[in-house]
């Protein structure tokens, strides 16, 4: 019996002494892991050197500085912060995982943003959102740390994201007070010092937020327009009771919610309902308003879907050209993935699509000139009227397209795509673009893992999507009635407008 006792806690030692082992990794691991991301970078990256960021030199003066080992979470922290500088939005927003940062503190309360300022919310006993301190409702300092420096150091991995972008996903992380410290490189107390202030950032007022655990935190701020979407799987747009708050017209205006952007072949239902929808508002409609706010993004199907009813029958429009790396020419495989996203060689297009696509690269200033050895010829997205239309059914009256900073991947493709067609604005405020082929690696010794995109995708005016976006043509923020969840400003503030013509 004795030994019994001794053998079971000498175990749970070598299982604990294990995982330990497992959180470290040998200055020759973390060298063999570089390597291997350096090569697959060189070989596969489609954003690598053309905002001229060297990797190599980050990469160079890290293995420099490293002694004889390193956290699995340090190294981690160091490859998501390097890559997230090449550009590649997919590749930041989806991070490189693998690793954890263990946090385990929190900020009280939640963090939003509302016309570059940061506001402090609580929620009532009935769960309802209201300003922790309606005298001082903005967020000023951090332990004697001016806001705007503090959001400026703690989301590293979106450095390159549209303005609007960063500022919201760094607002939120503002509860996660843990893994900024760990970013800011400061000892974290119990307690942190925070100045409030007012309308005018005239008068302050400083508090101390105690630090609490995780069973404690509250969720970070989101629209509620989004919440009500959060746990929805694409599949679950099948559903019919998920697709009819989707849709609706009042006042004559109709309005068409669409909260991811769903494969046909997940979602056959939600495609039938876009027909049945488009059909019944042809005669009783004096607008249309498509939302992809916090659209997080999935394939093109239904960009194309809206395309027959939005696209003139006898217009064709070039609303995106690619280039992808690979070994050229390209093989079968990544044809069929650049066909998967309605992307086509010159040479697959008809004698009109031909001539305009000309006539676009006449005119066509990309901001990067690509190397020809690396990267394929164009593959045109074009949306051709006379192929797409559903007869008899072009939809000849105004279309807003409502985004935001959160809208992203095919959803920032969607609005990219109809910017400057007739009868169509964008409204809202940036979106954060991103179109990229994303392929994984993997690492060999530490196994991070993550994606990096393998396709350059500029938009009609020559800027990729990737860091830029694409702007309103009609900018509408979110107010501080809608931070609150009292109301949508931005769609009432767009009704009104469409009233008013």
């Amino acid at each position: 019996m004795k030994l019994k006792h001794l053998i079971i806690p000498l175990f749970c030692l070598v299982i604990v002494h294990a995982q330990a082992q497992d959180n470290w990794l040998t200055k020759k691991q973390v060298t063999e892991d570089v390597e291997f991301l350096i090569k697959t970078l060189n070989e596969k990256s489609s954003y690598a050197y053309l905002n001229g960021f060297d990797f190599n030199k980050d990469f160079e003066n890290y293995l420099t500085s490293l002694k004889d080992s390193t956290r699995l979470e340090n190294f981690g922290l160091f490859v998501t912060n390097t890559l997230a500088k090449i550009g590649d939005r997919h590749s930041a927003l989806n991070g490189i995982r693998g690793y954890s940062l263990n946090e385990s503190l929190f900020l009280p309360f939640v963090y939003a943003p509302v016309n570059y300022k940061v506001v402090v919310l609580n929620y009532d006993q009935d769960k309802t959102l209201k300003i922790l301190n309606p005298h001082f409702p903005y967020l000023k300092k951090i332990d004697g740390l001016d806001i705007n420096e503090f959001l400026q150091k703690t989301r590293p991995e979106d450095v390159k994201a549209p303005e609007e972008t960063y500022f919201t996903l760094a607002v939120r992380d503002i509860r996660d007070i843990q893994k900024n410290y760990i970013l800011l490189d400061k000892p974290l107390k119990r307690e942190v010092e925070v100045t409030l202030s007012d309308a005018t950032f005239q008068k302050d007022t400083v508090l101390e937020f105690p630090i609490i655990d995780k069973s404690e935190r509250q969720r970070p701020w989101d629209e509620k327009f989004e919440r009500d979407y959060l746990f929805i799987k694409d599949e679950d747009f099948n559903q019919p009771e998920n697709i009819a708050g989707l849709f609706s017209l009042d006042d004559n205006i109709a309005y068409i919610k669409l909260p991811e952007m769903v494969s046909k072949d997940e979602a056959p239902l939600l495609f039938e309902k876009v027909n049945s929808f488009m059909k019944s508002i042809q005669n009783n409609s004096e607008a249309l308003i498509i939302d992809v706010r916090a659209n997080g993004g999935g394939t093109r199907d239904l960009l194309y879907k809206f395309a027959k009813y939005l696209i003139h029958p006898d217009s064709i429009h070039v609303v995106n050209v690619v280039k992808q790396r690979g070994p050229l020419p390209l093989p079968k495989d990544y044809k069929e993935s650049l066909h998967s996203r309605f992307l086509y060689s010159f040479s697959e297009l008809d004698d009109r699509e031909q001539k305009k696509a000309t006539e676009f690269l006449n005119n066509f200033k990309p901001i990067y000139e690509l190397d020809k050895e690396k990267y394929s010829e164009y593959y045109f997205g074009l949306l051709n009227g006379n192929k797409l239309s559903a007869q008899g059914l072009y939809y000849n009256k105004p279309v807003y397209i409502l985004a935001n900073e959160k809208t992203f991947s095919a959803a920032s493709v969607f609005v990219s795509a109809f910017k400057g067609i007739p009868n169509i604005k964008i409204v809202g405020v940036t979106t954060d673009g991103s179109s990229g082929n994303s392929d994984w690696v993997d690492l060999p010794n530490s196994k991070l893992f993550g994606k990096i995109s393998t396709m350059v995708s500029f938009q009609k005016d020559g800027k990729v999507l990737d860091g830029y976006g694409t702007t309103p043509d009609i900018k509408i923020e979110r107010d501080m009635s809608q931070v609150l969840w009292q109301s949508d400003t931005q769609l009432e503030k767009l009704k009104a407008l469409i009233k008013e013509k």
